[in-house]
């Protein structure tokens, strides 16, 4: 419940009473903010006295502004008002209604104009109106001012994540210009190598970038069709195959066919080929494992298991952040966006599901994603294992 500070300048008495008496148990709600606007009154009764609360900490959120005051005039506050960008709503009452007071009143700045004598339901009203219009507004900066942050934020990580890779592939390249490993052309073959590797991390730097503000954005065509999620999950793990077998990983296999599922073909092999490539780039060797996927009630349930090196409950907290990665000893040495989690998060918010992992360092993770809106078809069919 939001409270909302209302300051009544009126040179008469019962002016002043009646407005606080109308609006002093009044309060709304706003479809627009899901919640509840009260308001606290109070009144003064010149210009000299509402100079003064403007200048305290506590200034008023709506003011309820009289024309004609006895050391003032309504227009005369607007203009004192203006240059100070007060987070206020200014409504001018005035017994002495016209065209020309309400467009200069308008022109100097006040959102609203009531002329006396006006009733309770017009008061509360042009109250009604202010608020919603003050709040709607404040949301607006705290939204725009969020977004400012955010972009920043990951324009400097970004730059971060790029540096890195540039100042490697730098060094290698000043290295063969300097011929500091000698003639030999075969002495070049390590750093060559090297920066085959940080350019290839920079080229699916960029690619993860694409996807993810292609999702976000809402950009990104998408083509719903009935998927097959054994067939999904078989072709991650090929991919992963030959990195498997060097390490001598082995993978469990349990999809049951005819498991399918109304996607997008791309999501789906997207959130399989990120979860499945990080369980073998993150596991041991001689490590193990499982990709599997079944009905659960009315959605489905993917989930890949791993032995590897694991995390900590305050690393996993962290896991599915735009460009988050597990910096330590163990992971120093491996390459990574940081946005593949983060992109698998957001294509399965798409399906009205749900990503989450369980973890314990040198123990191994599950990573487990809940879709919604599927169709089962079950074959029975037992575990395989893809060596």
């Amino acid at each position: 419940m939001e409270t909302l500070n209302i300051l009544v300048v009126d040179d008469e008495h019962g002016m002043r009473h009646g407005a606080e008496r109308v609006l002093r148990d009044f309060s709304l709600r706003l479809p627009d903010i899901d919640g509840e606007v009260r308001f606290a009154i109070s009144a003064v009764a010149s210009g000299a006295e509402l100079e003064e609360r403007l200048a305290t900490d506590m200034p008023p959120d709506i003011l309820l502004l009289d024309h004609k005051l006895p050391d003032t005039t309504g227009l005369e506050i607007l203009d004192r008002i203006g240059p100070r960008t007060l987070d206020l709503l200014v409504i001018m009452i005035t017994a002495y209604a016209s065209l020309e007071t309400a467009v200069a009143a308008t022109r100097r700045g006040a959102y609203d104009f009531l002329a006396k004598p006006f009733t309770p339901e017009e008061l509360r009203g042009a109250v009604r109106k202010a608020a919603r219009h003050l709040i709607l507004q404040r949301q607006a900066r705290r939204l725009a001012e969020e977004k400012r942050k955010v972009r920043f934020q990951f324009i400097s990580v970004l730059a971060h994540e790029m540096k890195a890779p540039i100042s490697a592939v730098e060094g290698y390249l000043q290295m063969i210009r300097e011929r500091a490993l000698g003639e030999s052309l075969e002495a070049y073959d390590r750093i060559m190598d090297r920066s085959l590797i940080r350019i290839d991390g920079m080229r699916k730097l960029i690619a993860d970038l694409l996807d993810l503000t292609a999702i976000e954005s809402g950009q990104r065509m998408r083509n719903l069709t009935t998927v097959d999620l054994n067939e999904a999950a078989r072709q991650a793990v090929e991919n992963v195959k030959a990195e498997a077998q060097q390490r001598d990983i082995r993978i469990e296999l349990d999809v049951p066919p005819g498991l399918i599922l109304e996607a997008d073909r791309t999501e789906i092999d997207m959130i399989f080929n990120n979860l499945v490539s990080n369980a073998v780039k993150y596991n041991r060797d001689q490590g193990r494992l499982r990709v599997s996927a079944d009905r659960a009630g009315d959605a489905i349930r993917i989930e890949v298991q791993d032995t590897g090196i694991g995390m900590t409950s305050e690393e996993a907290s962290r896991l599915f952040n735009d460009f988050a990665r597990i910096k330590n000893e163990k992971t120093r040495h491996i390459l990574g966006s940081g946005l593949g989690l983060s992109t698998v998060k957001k294509l399965v918010t798409l399906y009205g599901g749900e990503v989450s992992v369980t973890s314990r360092p040198d123990a191994g993770s599950t990573f487990a994603v809940t879709l919604a809106g599927s169709t089962w078809q079950p074959e029975p069919t037992k575990p395989s294992e893809t060596p």
